[in-house]
Protein backbone atom coordinates (compact mmCIF):
# COMPACT_ATOMS: atom_id res chain seq x y z
CA UNK A 1 0.00 0.00 0.00
CA UNK A 2 1.60 3.38 -0.89
CA UNK A 3 2.52 5.60 2.41
CA UNK A 4 0.75 9.18 1.16
CA UNK A 5 2.08 12.55 3.24
CA UNK A 6 -0.33 15.00 2.24
CA UNK A 7 -3.12 17.62 3.60
CA UNK A 8 -5.29 14.04 3.29
CA UNK A 9 -3.69 12.86 6.13
CA UNK A 10 -4.76 15.98 8.35
CA UNK A 11 -8.18 16.05 7.02
CA UNK A 12 -8.87 12.30 7.88
CA UNK A 13 -7.31 13.53 11.94
CA UNK A 14 -9.91 15.63 12.15
CA UNK A 15 -9.04 18.83 10.79
CA UNK A 16 -10.65 21.13 8.70
CA UNK A 17 -11.59 19.74 4.95
CA UNK A 18 -8.35 18.74 2.57
CA UNK A 19 -10.52 21.65 0.20
CA UNK A 20 -11.30 24.96 1.07
CA UNK A 21 -13.99 25.04 -1.62
CA UNK A 22 -16.03 22.02 -3.40
CA UNK A 23 -15.34 20.12 -6.18
CA UNK A 24 -18.02 19.44 -7.83
CA UNK A 25 -19.09 16.90 -10.64
CA UNK A 26 -20.39 18.82 -13.78
CA UNK A 27 -19.36 21.96 -12.90
CA UNK A 28 -19.56 23.79 -16.29
CA UNK A 29 -16.83 24.29 -18.92
CA UNK A 30 -17.13 28.49 -19.64
CA UNK A 31 -15.58 29.78 -22.38
CA UNK A 32 -13.90 32.99 -23.10
CA UNK A 33 -16.60 35.80 -21.48
CA UNK A 34 -15.34 38.74 -23.55
CA UNK A 35 -16.27 36.87 -26.93
CA UNK A 36 -19.51 36.08 -25.67
CA UNK A 37 -20.34 39.36 -24.93
CA UNK A 38 -19.30 39.94 -28.42
CA UNK A 39 -22.03 37.66 -29.78
CA UNK A 40 -24.43 39.51 -27.33
CA UNK A 41 -23.72 42.99 -28.93
CA UNK A 42 -24.45 41.14 -31.92
CA UNK A 43 -28.03 39.88 -30.85
CA UNK A 44 -28.96 43.15 -29.43
CA UNK A 45 -28.50 44.66 -32.90
CA UNK A 46 -30.19 42.34 -34.72
CA UNK A 47 -32.92 41.93 -32.25
CA UNK A 48 -33.12 38.61 -33.72
CA UNK A 49 -33.52 36.59 -30.09
CA UNK A 50 -35.40 32.94 -31.11
CA UNK A 51 -36.91 31.71 -34.28
CA UNK A 52 -33.49 29.62 -36.34
CA UNK A 53 -31.48 32.67 -35.59
CA UNK A 54 -28.30 33.16 -37.63
CA UNK A 55 -26.02 32.09 -34.49
CA UNK A 56 -28.26 28.88 -34.29
CA UNK A 57 -27.71 28.05 -37.85
CA UNK A 58 -23.90 28.71 -37.46
CA UNK A 59 -23.99 26.24 -34.27
CA UNK A 60 -26.09 23.58 -35.74
CA UNK A 61 -23.72 24.02 -38.97
CA UNK A 62 -19.73 23.70 -36.28
CA UNK A 63 -21.66 20.56 -34.67
CA UNK A 64 -22.88 18.66 -37.48
CA UNK A 65 -19.33 19.04 -39.10
CA UNK A 66 -17.28 18.14 -36.03
CA UNK A 67 -19.55 15.17 -35.72
CA UNK A 68 -19.06 14.37 -39.84
CA UNK A 69 -23.01 14.38 -39.97
CA UNK A 70 -25.65 15.86 -42.65
CA UNK A 71 -27.72 17.30 -40.23
CA UNK A 72 -27.96 18.83 -36.65
CA UNK A 73 -31.31 20.15 -35.19
CA UNK A 74 -30.96 22.05 -32.40
CA UNK A 75 -33.28 21.82 -29.26
CA UNK A 76 -34.25 23.86 -26.15
CA UNK A 77 -32.40 20.86 -24.08
CA UNK A 78 -31.84 17.38 -24.11
CA UNK A 79 -35.00 15.95 -23.09
CA UNK A 80 -37.43 17.79 -25.48
CA UNK A 81 -34.80 16.34 -28.41
CA UNK A 82 -35.51 13.08 -27.03
CA UNK A 83 -39.27 13.71 -26.88
CA UNK A 84 -38.94 15.12 -30.23
CA UNK A 85 -37.10 12.26 -31.81
CA UNK A 86 -39.15 9.64 -30.16
CA UNK A 87 -42.23 11.29 -31.96
CA UNK A 88 -40.46 11.85 -35.29
CA UNK A 89 -39.84 7.96 -35.67
CA UNK A 90 -43.02 7.46 -34.48
CA UNK A 91 -42.35 4.83 -31.96
CA UNK A 92 -45.44 3.33 -29.98
CA UNK A 93 -46.22 0.45 -27.45
CA UNK A 94 -43.12 -0.15 -26.15
CA UNK A 95 -39.72 0.91 -26.57
CA UNK A 96 -36.74 -0.93 -25.09
CA UNK A 97 -33.44 1.10 -23.13
CA UNK A 98 -31.21 0.67 -20.07
CA UNK A 99 -32.32 1.15 -16.66
CA UNK A 100 -29.04 2.43 -16.08
CA UNK A 101 -28.99 6.00 -17.22
CA UNK A 102 -30.63 9.24 -16.44
CA UNK A 103 -34.09 9.38 -15.61
CA UNK A 104 -35.02 11.76 -18.85
CA UNK A 105 -34.27 8.88 -20.86
CA UNK A 106 -37.16 7.14 -19.69
CA UNK A 107 -39.44 9.93 -19.29
CA UNK A 108 -38.76 10.81 -22.95
CA UNK A 109 -40.81 7.74 -23.33
CA UNK A 110 -43.12 7.65 -20.60
CA UNK A 111 -44.57 11.68 -21.46
CA UNK A 112 -45.37 10.48 -24.72
CA UNK A 113 -47.27 7.26 -23.23
CA UNK A 114 -45.34 4.78 -24.42
CA UNK A 115 -43.85 1.74 -22.18
CA UNK A 116 -40.28 1.77 -21.50
CA UNK A 117 -38.83 -1.74 -21.03
CA UNK A 118 -35.65 -1.94 -19.04
CA UNK A 119 -33.09 -4.39 -20.46
CA UNK A 120 -29.70 -4.99 -18.51
CA UNK A 121 -26.46 -3.97 -19.32
CA UNK A 122 -23.09 -5.46 -20.05
CA UNK A 123 -21.29 -4.77 -16.34
CA UNK A 124 -17.62 -4.51 -18.21
CA UNK A 125 -19.09 -1.43 -20.71
CA UNK A 126 -22.29 -0.18 -18.75
CA UNK A 127 -23.99 0.05 -21.76
CA UNK A 128 -27.14 -2.10 -22.96
CA UNK A 129 -26.30 -5.81 -23.13
CA UNK A 130 -27.65 -6.81 -26.57
CA UNK A 131 -29.19 -10.74 -25.15
CA UNK A 132 -30.64 -8.70 -22.48
CA UNK A 133 -32.54 -7.06 -25.50
CA UNK A 134 -33.31 -9.56 -27.45
CA UNK A 135 -35.82 -11.13 -24.72
CA UNK A 136 -37.40 -8.01 -23.79
CA UNK A 137 -39.00 -7.70 -27.24
CA UNK A 138 -42.41 -8.36 -27.46
CA UNK A 139 -45.36 -7.94 -30.49
CA UNK A 140 -45.81 -4.09 -28.87
CA UNK A 141 -42.25 -3.57 -29.49
CA UNK A 142 -41.46 -0.76 -31.70
CA UNK A 143 -37.97 0.49 -30.82
CA UNK A 144 -34.97 0.52 -29.01
CA UNK A 145 -32.61 3.64 -27.25
CA UNK A 146 -29.16 2.54 -26.86
CA UNK A 147 -27.41 5.61 -24.12
CA UNK A 148 -23.71 6.17 -25.22
CA UNK A 149 -22.35 6.37 -21.15
CA UNK A 150 -19.13 7.70 -19.87
CA UNK A 151 -18.92 8.62 -23.59
CA UNK A 152 -18.26 4.82 -24.49
CA UNK A 153 -20.59 3.90 -27.48
CA UNK A 154 -23.30 1.02 -26.84
CA UNK A 155 -23.00 -2.37 -28.96
CA UNK A 156 -23.57 -0.31 -32.27
CA UNK A 157 -23.33 -3.25 -34.67
CA UNK A 158 -25.34 -5.97 -32.12
CA UNK A 159 -28.33 -3.60 -31.54
CA UNK A 160 -28.72 -2.35 -34.82
CA UNK A 161 -28.68 -6.08 -36.17
CA UNK A 162 -31.52 -7.00 -33.58
CA UNK A 163 -33.52 -3.57 -34.88
CA UNK A 164 -33.46 -5.18 -38.47
CA UNK A 165 -33.75 -8.75 -38.01
CA UNK A 166 -37.24 -7.46 -35.65
CA UNK A 167 -38.31 -4.46 -37.88
CA UNK A 168 -37.51 -2.33 -34.57
CA UNK A 169 -36.52 1.47 -34.99
CA UNK A 170 -32.84 2.38 -33.49
CA UNK A 171 -32.03 5.52 -31.73
CA UNK A 172 -29.38 6.75 -28.81
CA UNK A 173 -29.21 9.14 -26.71
CA UNK A 174 -25.51 10.25 -26.99
CA UNK A 175 -26.03 12.95 -24.17
CA UNK A 176 -22.66 11.78 -22.73
CA UNK A 177 -21.09 11.38 -26.33
CA UNK A 178 -20.41 14.98 -27.56
CA UNK A 179 -16.91 14.15 -29.51
CA UNK A 180 -16.45 10.96 -29.07
CA UNK A 181 -16.53 8.19 -32.03
CA UNK A 182 -17.22 4.27 -32.63
CA UNK A 183 -14.87 2.70 -34.88
CA UNK A 184 -13.61 5.45 -35.85
CA UNK A 185 -16.92 6.63 -36.83
CA UNK A 186 -18.37 9.86 -34.72
CA UNK A 187 -21.55 9.28 -33.02
CA UNK A 188 -24.09 11.03 -34.68
CA UNK A 189 -23.88 8.68 -37.03
CA UNK A 190 -25.53 5.75 -36.06
CA UNK A 191 -29.25 4.55 -36.10
CA UNK A 192 -32.21 6.57 -37.27
CA UNK A 193 -31.06 9.41 -34.74
CA UNK A 194 -28.58 10.43 -32.08
CA UNK A 195 -29.39 12.47 -29.28
CA UNK A 196 -26.81 15.24 -27.33
CA UNK A 197 -27.16 17.21 -24.43
CA UNK A 198 -26.12 20.56 -24.04
CA UNK A 199 -26.61 21.05 -20.45
CA UNK A 200 -24.35 23.08 -18.02
CA UNK A 201 -23.03 19.69 -16.65
CA UNK A 202 -22.25 18.28 -20.18
CA UNK A 203 -18.51 18.24 -21.51
CA UNK A 204 -19.99 21.34 -24.09
CA UNK A 205 -22.91 23.40 -23.03
CA UNK A 206 -25.26 26.25 -24.35
CA UNK A 207 -26.21 27.01 -20.76
CA UNK A 208 -28.87 24.40 -21.47
CA UNK A 209 -29.78 22.87 -24.71
CA UNK A 210 -29.53 20.04 -26.99
CA UNK A 211 -29.79 18.58 -30.51
CA UNK A 212 -30.43 15.60 -32.81
CA UNK A 213 -27.96 14.29 -34.94
CA UNK A 214 -29.23 12.26 -38.39
CA UNK A 215 -28.31 11.11 -42.44
CA UNK A 216 -31.91 11.24 -42.75
CA UNK A 217 -32.19 14.17 -44.24
CA UNK A 218 -36.49 13.15 -44.23
CA UNK A 219 -36.32 12.98 -40.54
CA UNK A 220 -34.27 15.87 -39.94
CA UNK A 221 -36.83 18.19 -41.86
CA UNK A 222 -39.84 16.57 -39.80
CA UNK A 223 -37.91 17.42 -36.69
CA UNK A 224 -37.29 21.27 -38.06
CA UNK A 225 -41.04 21.58 -37.91
CA UNK A 226 -42.16 19.60 -34.73
CA UNK A 227 -39.30 21.96 -33.03
CA UNK A 228 -41.14 25.20 -34.29
CA UNK A 229 -45.09 24.16 -33.98
CA UNK A 230 -44.97 23.03 -37.24
CA UNK A 231 -45.42 25.92 -39.46
CA UNK A 232 -43.64 25.48 -42.91
CA UNK A 233 -43.73 29.14 -43.33
CA UNK A 234 -45.94 32.26 -42.40
CA UNK A 235 -48.98 31.25 -41.39
CA UNK A 236 -49.00 27.51 -42.71
CA UNK A 237 -48.96 25.01 -39.64
CA UNK A 238 -48.51 21.46 -41.70
CA UNK A 239 -47.18 19.36 -38.96
CA UNK A 240 -48.30 18.72 -35.28
CA UNK A 241 -45.02 20.32 -33.23
CA UNK A 242 -44.25 21.95 -29.98
CA UNK A 243 -41.94 24.75 -29.09
CA UNK A 244 -38.29 22.84 -28.87
CA UNK A 245 -35.82 25.81 -30.24
CA UNK A 246 -33.07 26.89 -29.00
CA UNK A 247 -32.63 30.66 -28.42
CA UNK A 248 -29.43 32.48 -29.38
CA UNK A 249 -28.01 33.34 -26.56
CA UNK A 250 -28.02 29.73 -26.08
CA UNK A 251 -25.89 29.08 -29.22
CA UNK A 252 -23.83 32.09 -28.40
CA UNK A 253 -22.52 30.60 -25.33
CA UNK A 254 -22.45 27.40 -27.35
CA UNK A 255 -20.21 28.73 -29.99
CA UNK A 256 -17.92 30.55 -27.70
CA UNK A 257 -17.68 27.31 -25.78
CA UNK A 258 -16.90 25.19 -29.48
CA UNK A 259 -13.74 27.72 -29.68
CA UNK A 260 -12.29 26.20 -26.15
CA UNK A 261 -13.37 22.36 -26.75
CA UNK A 262 -10.25 21.14 -27.37
CA UNK A 263 -8.33 22.87 -24.41
CA UNK A 264 -11.35 21.09 -22.63
CA UNK A 265 -10.57 17.57 -23.88
CA UNK A 266 -7.16 18.03 -23.51
CA UNK A 267 -7.92 19.34 -19.59
CA UNK A 268 -9.94 16.22 -18.97
CA UNK A 269 -6.94 13.90 -20.27
CA UNK A 270 -4.44 15.05 -18.72
CA UNK A 271 -6.56 14.54 -14.92
CA UNK A 272 -7.63 11.22 -16.50
CA UNK A 273 -4.27 10.26 -16.90
CA UNK A 274 -3.72 11.64 -13.15
CA UNK A 275 -6.52 9.55 -11.67
CA UNK A 276 -4.87 6.69 -13.63
CA UNK A 277 -1.91 7.12 -12.19
CA UNK A 278 -3.15 7.81 -8.77
CA UNK A 279 -5.04 5.42 -8.01
CA UNK A 280 -3.47 2.59 -9.45
CA UNK A 281 -3.30 -0.44 -7.30
CA UNK A 282 -5.42 -0.07 -4.75
CA UNK A 283 -7.70 -3.06 -3.74
CA UNK A 284 -11.10 -2.80 -4.76
CA UNK A 285 -10.80 0.48 -6.73
CA UNK A 286 -11.47 0.01 -10.74
CA UNK A 287 -11.21 2.97 -12.96
CA UNK A 288 -13.71 2.71 -15.96
CA UNK A 289 -11.01 2.53 -19.12
CA UNK A 290 -11.11 5.17 -22.02
CA UNK A 291 -10.55 2.93 -25.45
CA UNK A 292 -7.37 4.36 -26.43
CA UNK A 293 -8.27 3.45 -30.19
CA UNK A 294 -11.27 5.94 -30.11
CA UNK A 295 -12.10 10.04 -30.02
CA UNK A 296 -13.04 10.49 -26.22
CA UNK A 297 -14.02 13.26 -24.16
CA UNK A 298 -12.97 12.52 -20.82
CA UNK A 299 -15.37 14.50 -19.30
CA UNK A 300 -16.45 11.27 -16.76
CA UNK A 301 -13.95 9.80 -14.65
CA UNK A 302 -15.80 6.96 -13.01
CA UNK A 303 -14.46 4.11 -10.64
CA UNK A 304 -16.35 0.78 -9.31
CA UNK A 305 -15.78 -0.03 -5.40
CA UNK A 306 -15.34 -3.45 -6.01
CA UNK A 307 -16.13 -6.71 -3.11
CA UNK A 308 -12.35 -6.18 -2.39
CA UNK A 309 -12.19 -2.91 -1.53
CA UNK A 310 -11.95 -2.36 2.27
CA UNK A 311 -14.53 0.34 2.36
CA UNK A 312 -17.99 -0.27 0.86
CA UNK A 313 -19.13 2.35 -1.83
CA UNK A 314 -21.46 4.82 -0.03
CA UNK A 315 -19.04 5.39 2.69
CA UNK A 316 -16.62 6.11 0.52
CA UNK A 317 -18.52 8.93 -0.90
CA UNK A 318 -19.26 10.37 2.33
CA UNK A 319 -15.83 10.47 2.90
CA UNK A 320 -15.28 12.17 0.17
CA UNK A 321 -17.94 14.67 0.68
CA UNK A 322 -16.07 15.60 4.17
CA UNK A 323 -13.63 16.50 2.44
CA UNK A 324 -15.62 19.18 0.22
CA UNK A 325 -15.02 15.95 -2.99
CA UNK A 326 -18.73 15.97 -3.95
CA UNK A 327 -18.41 12.46 -6.16
CA UNK A 328 -21.66 11.24 -7.36
CA UNK A 329 -23.56 7.83 -7.11
CA UNK A 330 -24.38 7.80 -10.81
CA UNK A 331 -27.34 6.49 -11.94
CA UNK A 332 -28.31 5.33 -8.60
CA UNK A 333 -29.96 3.89 -7.99
CA UNK A 334 -31.16 2.97 -11.38
CA UNK A 335 -34.52 4.00 -13.26
CA UNK A 336 -36.57 0.67 -12.17
CA UNK A 337 -36.02 2.29 -8.61
CA UNK A 338 -37.71 5.34 -9.13
CA UNK A 339 -41.27 6.38 -9.84
CA UNK A 340 -42.78 6.09 -11.25
CA UNK A 341 -41.27 3.15 -12.52
CA UNK A 342 -40.59 1.19 -9.22
CA UNK A 343 -44.03 1.07 -9.00
CA UNK A 344 -45.33 0.55 -12.68
CA UNK A 345 -42.72 -2.22 -13.05
CA UNK A 346 -42.09 -3.59 -9.11
CA UNK A 347 -40.00 -6.70 -10.32
CA UNK A 348 -38.07 -5.59 -12.96
CA UNK A 349 -35.13 -6.10 -10.88
CA UNK A 350 -35.57 -9.59 -10.78
CA UNK A 351 -34.18 -9.37 -14.65
CA UNK A 352 -31.60 -6.22 -14.36
CA UNK A 353 -28.70 -8.13 -12.12
CA UNK A 354 -25.95 -6.55 -13.59
CA UNK A 355 -27.28 -2.86 -13.48
CA UNK A 356 -28.64 -3.04 -9.71
CA UNK A 357 -24.56 -4.51 -8.95
CA UNK A 358 -23.53 -1.42 -11.11
CA UNK A 359 -25.29 1.11 -9.87
CA UNK A 360 -24.29 0.05 -6.18
CA UNK A 361 -20.81 0.18 -7.25
CA UNK A 362 -19.91 3.41 -9.39
CA UNK A 363 -18.49 6.83 -8.14
CA UNK A 364 -18.46 9.61 -10.55
CA UNK A 365 -14.85 11.40 -9.83
CA UNK A 366 -15.23 15.78 -10.18
CA UNK A 367 -12.94 16.67 -12.92
CA UNK A 368 -13.61 19.88 -15.95
CA UNK A 369 -11.92 23.02 -16.39
CA UNK A 370 -12.43 23.73 -12.69
CA UNK A 371 -10.63 20.71 -11.36
CA UNK A 372 -6.67 20.96 -11.60
CA UNK A 373 -4.11 17.73 -11.68
CA UNK A 374 -2.65 18.99 -8.17
CA UNK A 375 -6.54 18.76 -7.30
CA UNK A 376 -6.66 15.10 -8.80
CA UNK A 377 -3.27 14.34 -6.66
CA UNK A 378 -4.79 15.20 -3.59
CA UNK A 379 -8.71 13.60 -4.11
CA UNK A 380 -6.17 10.39 -4.95
CA UNK A 381 -4.75 10.89 -1.85
CA UNK A 382 -7.55 10.79 -0.14
CA UNK A 383 -8.99 8.00 -1.23
CA UNK A 384 -5.71 6.00 -0.84
CA UNK A 385 -5.51 6.87 2.89
CA UNK A 386 -8.79 6.02 3.50
CA UNK A 387 -8.34 2.71 2.41
CA UNK A 388 -4.74 1.94 3.78
CA UNK A 389 -6.79 3.16 7.34
CA UNK A 390 -9.20 0.66 6.86
CA UNK A 391 -6.67 -2.58 5.77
Amino acid sequence: MKQIKSKADLAINGAPPAFAEKLHVGRPNIGDKAEFLKYVDQIFDSKWLSNNGPLVQQLENKIANIHDVKHCIAMCNGTVALEIAIRALELAGEVILPSYTFIATAHALHWQEITPVFADIDPDTHCLDPESVKKMITPKTTGIIGVHLWGHAAPVNELQQIADEHNLKLMFDAAHAFGCSYQGRMIGNFGEAEVLSFHATKLFNTFEGGAVLTNNGELAEKMRLMRNFGFGGVDNVIYPGTNGKMVEIAAAMGLVNLDKLESVIQHNEKNYRAYQKGLDGLPGINLFLFDEAEKNNFQYVVIEVGENCPIRRDDLVEMLHAENVLARKYFWPGCHKMLPYRELYPHAGLLLSNTQTVADNVIVLPTGKAVSEQDVDLICHIVCKHIETAL
